[in-house]
């Protein structure tokens, strides 16, 4: 690995972070030699992504050292063994997912990222019924009554509150107005919620696999619709959440006086909220879903938006993204039509969520070779398995089973200029060259690896 060779300080301004999928481009970067330093210390995700040692990497075939060139001759010939390529991780910019999709359109491989069951909840919802949703600027500017479900959101983007919900300042108001942050579930960081813009703060603990029971009677009262009593004294009847919340149109039948241990006079308090919202937004992150069925809380989600459409302002606005997650989905939809999960096995994009999900393909040992990318973080690691790995990652990237191939690669944003999507996907925000070090980028090496073919 060769490293940058300046020693003298050299400041970066307006710098994007790579490191979570809210892409925060308002950071200072010092650098020295091939150190960084973060100066407007915000987040510790960012200082920890721009502020790693890289460790001395080279290329490896099967454990031993050898030049670029040699690496990428080896990759080249285990994919034109294979059969059937697996192509995952997918940690990289714009150019490296276009660099995958041709490599894999080349060899007939599938394409999924690491991240994708995640993404999953959303893309169900999205390809089932479509949704009305934000961006993170109409948020910032716009809304007056912040709905966070089931996420910690300042755990995942510890920016967030920051930069969109507390700002001290609006693009249309001045003053700006003042607005409600309400959390639904439990252990939700609240603590950022704070300053100037913030009004009310409502914590609505649930347990996260009740959060969509909550949803579901958040949604009825907001239709003015009763809520049948829970049946505790007949599990055997029970079909799911719905059996539990079930829309009451005639009104027959007492209201429970809680939902999910929430007090229904909370819930209509907050249905009453959200209808008066000049803008209401409902934000939750995919990664923090994480229980069963949890599609359904966004379908719960996507539906109540549009009812409060009818009479208000309301959207939703989904996080997560990180490890280019967004942009792999972006990329793959602008030059397959779908988000991921996609092979070229038959000669043209094919897309099935469940066939090409690479987790399920490796836990069934189907595919005969894993591709693995992760030039973001060196802690996006691949399952075990007995495929033969060929991996493009991050020097300090760890994994329990040595590759056939290793490829140290740069980080786009600090190793090399590149382009990621951001999570709301409607902006892709550019990258910069710190000059850390002379990592090729994964773009170039896929390139070089289908030379090679």
């Amino acid at each position: 690995m060769e490293l940058g060779e300046q020693s003298s300080t050299e400041l970066y301004e307006n710098v994007t972070c790579p490191f979570c999928g809210i892409l925060c481009d308002d950071l200072r970067i010092e650098r020295t030699g091939d150190q960084l330093k973060v100066l407007n210390k915000n987040c510790g995700q960012s200082a920890a992504g721009f502020e790693r040692v890289l460790p001395p990497a080279k290329p490896q075939v099967d454990g031993r050292d050898v030049s670029l060139e040699e690496a990428v001759k080896a990759a080249a010939g285990l994919i034109k063994k294979a059969q059937l390529p697996l192509y995952g991780g997918l940690g990289t910019d714009v150019d490296g997912i276009r660099a995958v999709l041709s490599l894999a359109d080349r060899t007939g491989g599938v394409v999924d990222h690491a991240l994708s069951e995640a993404q999953f909840r959303n893309f169900n919802v999205l390809q089932r019924s479509g949704w009305i949703m934000s961006t993170l600027t109409e948020a910032r500017n716009r809304a007056d009554l912040f709905v966070i479900v089931g996420t910690n959101v300042h755990k995942l983007h510890a920016r967030f509150f920051e930069r969109v919900v507390c700002p001290p300042s609006s693009m249309f108001e001045d003053p700006p107005a003042k607005r409600t942050v309400v959390f639904i579930g439990e252990g939700l960081d609240t603590s950022a919620a704070v300053g100037s813009r913030i009004a009310d703060v409502v914590n609505l603990p649930c347990k996260q696999s009740q959060v969509t029971e909550v949803l579901l009677a958040l949604r009825a009262r907001i239709n003015g619709m009763a809520v049948s009593p829970s049946e505790p004294e007949a599990p055997a009847k029970r079909t799911g959440i719905l059996s539990t919340l079930l829309p009451h149109l005639r009104g027959t039948s007492a209201p429970p006086p809680e939902i999910a241990g929430i007090k229904l006079s909370e819930i209509d308090a907050l249905a009453e909220r959200c209808k008066n919202a000049r803008y209401g937004v409902m934000v939750w992150a995919p990664p923090g879903l994480n229980f069963m069925h949890a599609d359904l809380a966004v379908q719960a989600i996507s539906d109540m938006v549009r009812d409060l459409n009818v009479t208000t302002r309301f959207a939703g606005l989904s996080l997560g993204g990180n490890e280019g997650a967004v942009t792999a989905a972006a990329v793959s939809g602008w030059q397959t039509g779908y988000p991921s999960r996609v092979s070229f096995a038959s000669g043209a994009p094919d897309y099935d969520s469940y066939r090409f999900s690479i987790g399920r393909m490796l836990a069934a040992n189907e595919g005969d070779l894993l591709v693995w990318i992760a030039s973001i973080s060196p802690t996006l690691v691949p399952p075990e398995t007995r495929l033969p790995k060929i991996v493009l990652a991050t020097p300090g990237f760890r994994s329990s089973q040595q590759p056939a191939v290793f490829i140290p690669v740069g980080t786009p944003g600090i190793d090399h200029a590149g382009l990621l999507v951001r999570c709301d996907n409607v902006v892709s925000l550019p990258l910069k060259n710190l000059g850390r070090s002379r990592l090729p980028r994964v773009a170039d090496v896929l390139a070089a690896i289908q030379s090679a073919l």
